[in-house]
């Protein structure tokens, strides 16, 4: 059997998805308020496996069970491409998920026990017979836990060696459910094949304009909660922070709104960015407390 090329294998792994769970567990070292000097040999560790570990298994994990709706979608990708030949991808996808405990065993028990959830919910989200993605309401949510909950909640809990402070699983818990709002934006791009092979996206199950709708609400509630949260705990210049740029993100929706779907990749550049611009604010609030 042929073997892919080294490129492709990269390109299997998506290097540019490891930001967004790398910049969670920044976030979970901050709120931790552990000095990072005093644990830097785990800080690499855990940036590691939140990168390119076990988001990179997800991708792979995920463009293998997607191969059918890709060759609709985008067919230049690896596998419907032929880059990546045969069952070379879901070869990759068991041994880097492998590689990916292995690397949590060094973690101890809360880094280790954290990767397998991310790893089993990366598992379900793409393969049968759960294939969460089938369903756009479960499927994002898993995405999104995975993307932010369990990298900030894993980051903390293994610089403080033990459960994180209460706020920290807080202010995790109320990001991964706006991100199940950045996850409906990644949908709008495979639409038609969504719709070929049966997958109940929310873009599907609600329309395009509704489900856009959707997406900017459940991106902006829980940063409000937050908000409240941050002038609760007696943090009020991170809070103002983050409504300052919740505010902007208001702005930017109107104009996401008006075209959902030519605009949710300029959504997903501009205002997402300023959402995980929110989560460092929140994070420095707890690290300041």
């Amino acid at each position: 059997m042929t073997r892919p090329a080294l490129a492709s294998v990269v390109e299997l792994l998506k290097p540019i998805t490891w930001f967004a769970p790398m910049w969670a567990y920044g976030c979970g070292v901050i709120s931790s308020r552990i000095p990072e000097a005093d644990r830097w040999p785990l800080l690499v560790a855990v940036v590691i496996l939140a990168g390119p570990m076990v988001c990179g298994a997800s991708q792979v994990v995920n463009d293998w069970f997607d191969r059918h709706v890709d060759a609709i979608n985008q067919p230049d990708r690896p596998i419907p491409s032929g880059r990546v030949p045969g069952r070379w991808g879901l070869y990759i996808a068991i041994v880097w998920t492998l590689l990916s405990l292995a690397v949590a065993t060094l973690l101890g028990p809360w880094g280790f026990a954290a990767a397998v959830v991310a790893l089993v919910f990366a598992w379900a989200y793409s393969a049968p017979p759960f294939r969460l993605k089938q369903d756009g309401w479960f499927g994002n949510a898993a995405v999104a836990i995975c993307y932010e909950g369990v990298p900030w909640f894993t980051a903390a809990a293994v610089m403080a060696a033990s459960l994180p402070d209460w706020r920290v699983l807080v202010l995790a818990g109320l990001y991964s459910l706006g991100a199940h709002g950045i996850m409906t934006l990644n949908d709008f791009k495979s639409v038609e094949g969504d719709r070929q092979m049966g997958v109940r996206s929310l873009p599907v199950q609600l329309g395009v304009d509704r489900a856009a709708k959707l997406a900017c609400l459940v991106m902006a509630a829980p940063q409000l909660v937050v908000c409240g949260f941050l002038f609760a705990w007696g943090q009020t210049a991170y809070a103002a922070g983050v409504r300052g740029l919740l505010l902007a993100q208001f702005y930017l929706m109107e104009r996401f709104l008006k075209q959902p779907r030519e605009r949710a990749p300029w959504y997903n550049a501009t205002g997402t960015s300023l959402y995980v611009l929110g989560m460092l604010v929140s994070a420095f609030a707890l690290y300041n407390s």
